[in-house]
């Protein structure tokens, strides 16, 4: 496969704050690539750099094989930037701000018409073309701030942060949309702080942390790297304090015990639980409910961080 976007060594310093402490990355072509991590991790600044709204202060950056400080030009036509803040003129319709921005790319009237069309339809919001943006839902506007970056029909997509703050109906939507955009060929770049997406989304992951790229890989590899454990939780019946000693000498690896629940942690749930279950039965302990708990992002960063996501 080929390298698409390169990150060698980025820094950048904010006063006394360092924001990005030397991270290298690639990506290759038509790969999703998640920027995993909590607020303030570096995640938009690394796409402010990569999109040269930032200036590093150390490190180089190159865009199919262009380098981003020597030739700017060519990388910004590569790339369709999707920002944090949604960027529309209010009083504008949806239409006019497509033309609007089509225009900064110099494509001709013909082709820019049949994009923005193109792009409408993809969004679900061809009905509304003609409505002021200043109508429009945030979910909406999210929708229209995302067809203005796909004008130019850019190789790669940098997406900051796409779908805080928007209604369930849209950001599913969206996702529809990067998934076909996925499987046509787009490459795509995709920071959140929301697991659950970049778990759906992503081919690759990198975690980011305090403006470093503490782990990297597919899931599978992420999920061997930390040695994040599953958990698998018991609830029973009645309260189980008078056996909480016995159930502590069984099961070595309970990592929670509660009134009338135990969380036990495990290396694989399905071949560990039946045993459990028939040591739980010789206790004449009665299972009201079984959860187990797969590895996820939220545990790996748990794993890696020894705090939470979002916290």
């Amino acid at each position: 496969m080929n390298t698409i976007l390169e990150v060698s060594n980025l820094a950048k310093n904010y006063d006394n704050v360092q924001a990005l402490k030397e991270i290298s990355f690639s990506i290759n072509e038509n790969e999703f690539y998640g920027l995993l991590g909590p607020n303030g991790a570096g995640k938009t600044t690394t796409i402010n750099i990569i999109s040269t709204i930032l200036q590093p202060d150390v490190g180089y950056v190159k865009i199919n094989g262009f380098d981003l400080k020597k030739d700017p030009l060519n990388c910004k036509k590569m790339i369709g930037v999707i920002p944090q803040e949604i960027a529309l003129y209010n009083e504008l319709s949806a239409y006019e701000n497509l033309l609007f921005w089509g225009g900064l790319y110099k494509l001709s009237a013909n082709v820019l018409k049949t994009k923005i069309d193109e792009t409408l339809n993809l969004m679900g919001l061809t009905k509304r073309k003609n409505d002021k943006i200043k109508t429009y839902s945030g979910g909406m506007k999210r929708r229209i701030n995302i067809a203005s970056a796909l004008l130019h029909s850019p190789k790669i997509l940098l997406m900051d942060e796409p779908t805080v703050g928007i209604d369930p109906q849209s950001r599913n939507l969206i996702f529809e949309v990067l998934e076909e955009l996925h499987k046509e060929g787009m490459t795509i770049v995709y920071t959140t702080h929301y697991m659950e997406e970049a778990e759906r989304l992503c081919d690759r992951i990198g975690i980011i942390d305090h403006g470093e790229i503490i782990a990297e890989g597919t899931l599978d590899e992420l999920r061997n790297t930390t040695n994040a454990n599953e958990s698998i939780v018991i609830h029973f019946e009645v309260s189980i304090n008078d056996k909480a000693e016995l159930l502590k000498k069984s099961f070595g690896n309970i990592i929670n015990i509660n009134e009338n629940s135990i969380t036990i942690s495990s290396k694989n749930s399905g071949k560990e639980l039946p045993q459990i279950l028939t040591q739980i039965n010789q206790m004449r302990l009665k299972v009201h409910q079984v959860e187990i708990n797969k590895v996820n992002l939220e545990t790996m960063f748990l794993n890696l961080t020894g705090r939470k996501l979002r916290d």
